[in-house]
């Protein structure tokens, strides 16, 4: 078990199925749980407490059956316990309006529209986690490996200057 999860919140199993081949190699470094609906999401986060691990990642598709994910969002966003995770919307049905509410209200990230390129959406996650890792992680030499490697030797210099 790892300390941090990234979650993929889709109600189509083919498009999750496919996000979470397209991250596999996250495996190693994070958590990788997948929900079919919001209400299957809020029970792999009531897990993810009781092991006491941290939201790294949520990505998420807006149109989904019950709550939207952007009201979801939202409703991350404001709970403490997730501000600090980062918000990826996946989503090929979003309005203006909805993007606009992730944006503003629901502490969205990054904006990927379907159908994407699997390297283009793991770019963008290794970018997303590497800031995740530098923000809330001491130990950053772990996440050398999987994630901005540059980037993580750079913070690790900084930190050991201001020593």
């Amino acid at each position: 078990m790892n300390k941090y999860v990234l979650l993929c919140v889709d109600d189509e199993r083919e498009v999750l199925d496919s996000v979470l081949a397209d991250l596999d190699t996250l495996g190693d470094l994070f958590d990788v749980e997948a929900a079919q609906s919001v209400g299957e999401a809020k029970e792999l986060l009531a897990e993810m407490q009781q092991n006491q691990q941290q939201l790294a990642l949520i990505l998420c598709d807006h149109m989904m059956p019950g709550t939207q994910g952007v009201d979801f969002l939202v409703e991350l966003n404001q709970d403490a316990a997730y501000k600090a995770a980062k918000k990826l919307l996946l989503t090929g049905q979003a309005g203006l309006e909805a993007t606009v509410e992730a944006v503003n209200h629901g502490g969205l990230d990054f904006y990927i529209a379907k159908p994407w390129q699997g390297d283009e959406l793991m770019a963008h996650v290794q970018e997303l986690l590497t800031d995740f890792i530098l923000e809330n992680e001491s130990d950053l030499m772990h996440y050398a490996r999987g994630l901005d490697a540059e980037k993580i030797f750079s913070a690790i210099h900084a930190r050991r200057q201001s020593l």
